[in-house]
C-alpha cells in the first residue's frame, strides 16, 4: 500500500510517498520540503506536493505534527496552519489516515529503522535490545521524550512530556545556571537547559561566573562557535550542555526502566562527534548505587535522514497491520 507521509513543523512541511506492508515501512521515497510560510494552509501545501510529484496522490495519509494531536483542532506554535482531523477526508481526499505527534513518529522510526541507521554513543557497543523499554530523547527546539516498548516484532509507542521534568543540578556550575534561569522562570525544566536554545542561557551564566563581557548571540551562532573551538566560552557552554544532557538522559532511562536509549533530533546529529568526546557518557552513568546498571545500557543516536516521515509512515503501517 502506498501512503503520503507528512512531517509538519513550524517552518517546514516535509512530504514523501511511502510503501507499507504487513505493519512495516517497505520504502520511503525522496522527501520534498515546503516552507509553511509560502502556503496558506495544509491543504494547499498538500496540493502543491501532488503537483510536484506529477500525479494523483494515494488515498492514505500518515501525518506527524509538531504539537499535541488530541481534540477537534490542531494548532501549531510557530505556524499559522490549522488542521481539523475530521475534515481530512474532505480536504485532502484521504480516505484513511493517522495523525501522530512528531516525536511519537520519531519513536516509531526507532522501532522500525534498520540497525544501519544507528550509531553508538555510550554503554555496550551492541544492538538495541529487542524486548523491554527504550527511552527516546530528542534535543531540538524543545526536548522531546517518548517511551518505546517492544517484545520482538510487536511494539507500542507512548509519547510523554518528559522534557518538562525539573532540572536537577549536579555541581556548583549547574547551580549557577539554575540560579540564572530562575530569575526568569519560577520553575526550571530540563528543556530550559538541554534543548537547542538552552546553550544561550548556559553561555550567559558561564560569562557571569567568569565576570567576562559577552556579546549576545543566537543559539545557532553559539553551537557553531562552540563546536569549532573558535570561542572558548562557547566551547565551555557546549561541554556543559553535553554533561547536562547525559544526566537528563540517564534520569529518564532510570524513570522508564529502560534497557536502551536512543538520542534523536537534528541537534543530536549535528553534535554527534562532540557528544562522543564529551562527558555525556560519564554523566549518563553517574547514578550512585545504580552506576553498574546504567553502564549496561546501550545508548545510540538515530541517523535516519527523515525520521519524522519514516516514523509517520511506520505509525500508519502499525495501525493498519492485520
Amino acid at each position: 500500500m502506498q501512503v503520503v507521509a507528512v512531517d509538519i513543523g513550524g517552518t517546514h512541511a516535509r512530504f514523501a510517498l511511502a510503501e507499507v506492508a504487513e505493519g512495516r515501512v517497505v520504502s520511503l521515497g525522496e522527501a520534498i520540503t515546503l516552507k509553511t510560510a509560502e502556503h496558506g494552509s495544509f491543504q494547499l501545501a498538500w496540493e502543491e506536493f501532488g503537483r510536484l510529484v506529477g500525479g494523483s496522490l494515494p488515498k492514505e495519509a500518515a501525518i506527524a505534527v509538531a504539537g499535541p494531536v488530541g481534540g477537534d483542532i490542531i494548532k501549531f506554535t510557530n505556524n499559522p496552519w490549522i488542521i481539523r482531523p475530521a475534515l481530512i477526508p474532505e480536504k485532502l481526499g484521504a480516505e484513511d489516515y493517522v495523525v501522530v505527534n512528531d516525536f511519537a513518529a520519531v519513536a516509531h522510526a526507532v522501532a522500525q529503522a534498520d540497525a544501519s541507521h544507528f550509531v553508538h554513543l555510550s554503554g555496550p557497543d551492541e544492538t538495541l535490545p529487542v524486548s523491554g523499554v527504550i527511552s527516546v530523547v530528542g534535543p531540538g527546539t524543545g526536548l522531546g521524550v517518548a517511551q518505546l516498548w517492544r517484545d520482538g516484532s510487536a511494539y507500542r509507542v507512548q509519547p510523554t512530556e518528559g522534557g518538562h521534568i525539573d532540572f536537577a543540578p549536579l555541581d556548583s556550575i549547574e547551580d549557577a545556571i539554575l540560579a540564572s534561569l530562575r530569575k526568569r522562570h519560577r520553575r526550571v525544566s530540563v528543556e530550559r537547559v538541554v534543548a537547542g536554545p538552552g546553550i544561550v542561557d548556559i553561555y550567559e551564566a558561564l560569562a557571569l561566573m567568569e565576570a567576562r563581557p559577552f556579546t549576545p548571540r543566537t543559539d545557532r551562532e553559539l553551537w557553531e562557535l562552540g563546536t569549532s573551538g573558535e570561542d572558548s566560552l562557547a566551547a565551555a557552554a557546549v561541554d556543559r550542555f553535553c554533561l547536562s544532557l547525559g544526566s537528563v538522559a540517564g534520569d529518564l532511562a532510570l524513570a522508564h526502566g529502560a534497557t536502551g536509549v536512543v538520542m534523536a533530533g537534528g541537534l543530536g546529529l549535528r553534535i554527534k562527534d562532540t557528544l562522543v568526546r564529551s562527558g555525556f557518557a560519564d554523566r549518563f552513568r553517574a547514578k550512585g548505587r545504580f552506576e553498574a546498571l546504567m553502564a549496561a545500557i546501550p545508548v545510540k543516536l538515530i541517523t535516519h535522514p527523515q525520521p519524522g516521515l519514516f516514523g509517520a509512515a511506520a505509525a500508519f503501517a502499525q495501525s493498519h497491520d492485520s
